[in-house]
């Protein structure tokens, strides 16, 4: 294969997504479309990849930066073939060019490599990748001749009764010879219905020159679905929340239900692991072996050791070690580093904090700007006061320590390692290895205080 240039047109204004943001940039499980494409454009071999923007351009080159994109500015949108002039200066001199859409989120590396060996193998000038609808209204038509060899391609506007009754489209991806793309790009007219310059008048151009023309036909219809409005964008994320789903079951893990989990394309789930409905894995999620990952649970941007299990619990930004309990409820918010062998319980929320292995908070606990370390126990109810209304603090709890229920822990405080925090405390002062602190006020009982208050509710 010797596509390895990409130019990927990205400049349209999308009006029909009703949205300030521009059509390419808006996301598919986690990705921008566009992103889609040049991922599996660089997987197909592209190394230089030319994105050729105009509305909006400033967005979409900010978002796109740091990918190692080069970009093409389009000022006037006026099709498909001046778009490819905007990029000319920048494709080689020599070897094949893909020409890509960057609202056509479901094209795969796979299909690409097809195409390109296919366009190498014809000897072609240019070769489009077509598909058959049954019903393809709105697409461009692939013209055949008696050899069945292409000749054209009729846009929808510009076709006759006739020419609009032929099934097969074009799919707006063409895999060109570079030499001709370069002597022939500014070669087009506008002389059409829409006076835009049609980059699929090549196509005659190279049939005329006899330097050859082709068309591949795509495999799968799916591929090709390219995304104009908040309906398309919806139907091409059905699409690919199922190819995820897919492709992590073939690679041993088990979703209950692929219909009802919401999967990014950036997710990493190790084998013999469980997702159940609901769930949401968002970002650069890393979920290890043999892990249960139960319903209505979301985590991002995380990552969760082996055999760990996490029940209708939030993680974000957070990391979790093997064989540790979280949830059911559970918060674990950016900055939270859970250890191996610990149980993060019911309706306990973590900020900043790290956990050393084989600590427990059970239930009903705040857990903000901490350092905990290994084997400790965090009772019910208690709180990490870290904020004073104007700046936050840490606290740490050594090896072994044990802060009972009800407990604050108003930081910054030391507990030390194997000290004890009584039940009801509330910590100001460093606590000293291995001592115990116990801050309750006395208990009065005055007996009798319900009769003399004439309180009673026994029946007379």
């Amino acid at each position: 294969m010797n596509c390895k240039t990409a130019v990927i047109l990205a400049a349209g204004a999308g009006t029909r997504m009703k949205s300030e943001k521009p059509k390419v940039l808006h996301e598919i499980c986690g990705k921008p479309m566009v992103s889609h494409v040049t991922s599996q454009a660089a997987a197909a071999g592209s190394e230089n990849i030319i994105i050729v923007v105009g509305h909006g351009a400033d967005k979409v080159q900010s978002q796109l930066a740091d990918q190692g994109l080069s970009f093409a500015l389009q000022t006037e949108q006026l099709g498909t073939g001046h778009a490819v002039m905007m990029a000319k200066d920048q494709i080689p001199d020599e070897g094949d060019v893909f020409v890509l859409c960057g609202d056509t989120p479901l094209i795969t590396a796979e299909t690409l490599k097809k195409f390109a060996a296919y366009h190498t193998e014809k000897k072609n000038a240019v070769t489009v990748l077509t598909a058959v609808f049954e019903n393809p209204f709105g697409y461009g038509r692939i013209i055949r001749g008696a050899d069945d060899q292409i000749l054209k391609i009729v846009e929808q506007k510009d076709a006759s009764e006739e020419e609009k009754a032929v099934k097969e489209v074009n799919a707006g991806m063409y895999c060109m010879n570079a030499v001709f793309l370069k002597s022939n790009i500014t070669k087009l007219s506008s002389d059409n219905a829409q006076n835009e310059y049609y980059i699929t008048d090549l196509i005659a151009m190279a049939v005329e020159s006899g330097n050859g023309a082709g068309a591949y036909i795509v495999e799968d219809s799916d591929e090709i679905m390219g995304v104009n409005n908040r309906v398309q964008l919806s139907q091409a994320s059905d699409v690919m929340r199922k190819r995820i789903a897919e492709k992590h079951m073939v690679n041993g893990v088990t979703i209950i239900d692929p219909s009802r989990v919401y999967i990014e394309d950036d997710v990493v789930i190790g084998n013999d692991t469980e997702i159940w409905p609901g769930a949401v894995l968002k970002g650069k999620t890393v979920i290890g072996k043999g892990c249960m990952i139960g319903a209505d649970c979301q985590i991002e941007n995380s990552t969760v050791g082996d055999g760990t299990d996490i029940l209708k619990s939030v993680i974000k930004d957070s990391s979790i070690g093997e064989n540790t309990h979280v949830g059911p409820f559970a918060y674990l918010r950016p900055g939270s580093e859970i250890g191996s062998g610990c149980k993060i319980g019911d309706f306990v929320e973590v900020k900043k904090a790290r956990m050393g292995d084989g600590s427990k908070a059970s239930h009903l606990a705040y857990i903000g700007d901490a350092d905990i370390g290994e084997d400790v126990n965090i009772g019910c109810g208690v709180i990490f006061a870290n904020y004073d209304g104007v700046h936050k603090f840490r606290s740490t709890a050594g090896d072994r320590a044990f802060i009972g229920s009800n407990s604050n822990l108003v930081a910054p405080v030391n507990i030390g390692a194997d000290a004890y925090v009584a039940a009801g405390t509330t910590v100001t002062v460093d606590v000293p290895e291995g001592a115990l602190c116990v801050g309750r006020s006395r208990e009065v009982i005055e007996e009798g205080w319900v009769e003399k208050k004439g309180l009673s509710k026994k029946k007379r």
